[in-house]
């Protein structure tokens, strides 16, 4: 088995608090409903969002997969931290035991927040991954982070 790591940063003027709160705690509802080409639903299999609960994602027409199974591994609601696996599910694509996504925002000193995103890739056998195919896949999630906070600027009242 090999890891490949990938690192990405983003800036965005929303607060880290609200973006939070947006992404991650309400996410499971918000980006359906905001970007339904990319996730059709969620639902939780086992608990309500906690570390350890497990959620089935199914992706919507504008993606290349179907669904992914997503298993909780903290949750930091003070610090804004938030760490998930990728279990299960096409978007593994046979080739990776899983995929660990770590994800921090933290004040950005002119305001607004900084995300700094870590993701693992751990590869089945010797399979080597090329940065290109990963980057395209954090190319989606940034499309989906940028979706979010346009929402929330212009519905400044909704977190």
């Amino acid at each position: 088995m090999g890891v490949f790591t990938y690192k990405s940063v983003v800036i965005t003027a929303i607060l880290p608090a609200k973006m939070f709160k947006a992404c991650i705690i309400n996410g499971d509802t918000l980006i359906p409903k905001i970007v339904p080409q990319a996730f059709k639903s969620v639902e939780y299999i086992e608990g309500n969002g906690e570390a350890s609960s497990i959620k089935k994602v199914t992706f919507g027409k504008g993606s290349q997969f179907k669904y992914m199974k997503q298993k909780v591994e903290a949750i930091d609601n003070e610090n804004f931290v938030y760490i998930y696996n990728v279990v299960e599910g096409d978007a593994l694509m046979n080739k990776l035991e899983k995929i660990t996504y770590e994800t921090k925002l933290k004040a950005f000193p002119d305001g607004g927040s900084v995300c700094r995103t870590t993701s693992k890739y751990y590869t089945i056998g010797d399979l080597e991954l090329k940065e290109e195919g990963i980057k395209a896949g954090k190319d989606k999630a940034l499309g989906i982070f940028k979706a979010i906070e346009a929402y929330i600027l212009e519905n400044p009242n909704a977190y």
